[in-house]
């Protein structure tokens, strides 16, 4: 069987980037690699007469039990959308803005971003140990080791939380980086052109009012916000 970061990216029409080609990826280890860094997912599904696209947090476990890997999101087992999602094909974005780009006119004006797709029948997950398996993906994703340190899920938590497993088979990405493409005649004008970097910062650790006296912000946790 192929290895998830050796599998092919694009590989059906629903996923092939036609516009902005030079702007593709076509090594799925930097999908894994992205998805890894970035925090939020939007998940599109049908519901009823509508679109609906909502914010999710997500982990990503590259061996899971789905063709290409598996992608998890969790929500409420009340949310309309997500009993929904259950055997439906979803279309999963993540996105990081990583600059804004000032053209030397309006047309030339952008952004950079890294952006990837996934498109797949979405599943909901029953067994226990995948569910889980998923959650305490989704945990380390916000705070990596942060799973191993809180109390087990009661059967209450459990009940009330679904999660629901993509395959990452169908998966592109496009990355865009750098300072505007702009016109030789409107460089030749003198209008200012560049970008303007945006970069992602965690601030301090802040305690909840209502800690033990006494307590430390612990190791996990201090690894994710200096």
């Amino acid at each position: 069987m192929t290895t998830a970061p050796t599998l092919p990216m694009e590989p059906t029409d629903r996923t092939r980037i036609n516009r902005g080609r030079n702007r593709a990826i076509d090594d799925r280890a930097a999908l894994l690699a992205f998805l890894d860094d970035a925090y939020v997912a939007h998940l599109g599904v049908t519901v009823g007469d509508h679109p609906l696209v909502l914010p999710t947090a997500y982990a990503v476990d590259p061996e899971g039990p789905d063709e290409g890997g598996t992608l998890y999101v969790h929500g409420s087992v009340a949310a309309g959308w997500l009993r929904r999602s259950g055997g439906a094909t979803v279309c999963v974005t993540v996105t990081e803005l990583d600059g804004l780009v000032a053209g030397r006119s309006s047309f030339h004006h952008s952004m950079n971003y890294r952006s990837a797709v996934v498109i797949g029948a979405a599943r909901v997950v029953e067994d226990p140990d995948e569910r889980l398996h998923a959650l305490d993906l989704i945990v380390d994703h916000m705070i990596p080791g942060r799973a191993a340190t809180l109390r087990p899920s009661t059967r209450k938590e459990l009940a009330a939380t679904a999660v629901l497993a993509v395959p990452l088979h169908e998966a592109s990405m496009k990355v865009r980086a750098g300072g505007p493409v702009d016109e030789p005649d409107d460089i030749a004008d003198g209008v200012w052109g560049g970008h303007i970097p945006l970069t992602r910062v965690l601030g301090p650790a802040v305690p909840a009012e209502d800690n033990l006296p006494g307590l430390d912000v612990p190791a996990d946790v201090r690894s994710a916000a200096p």
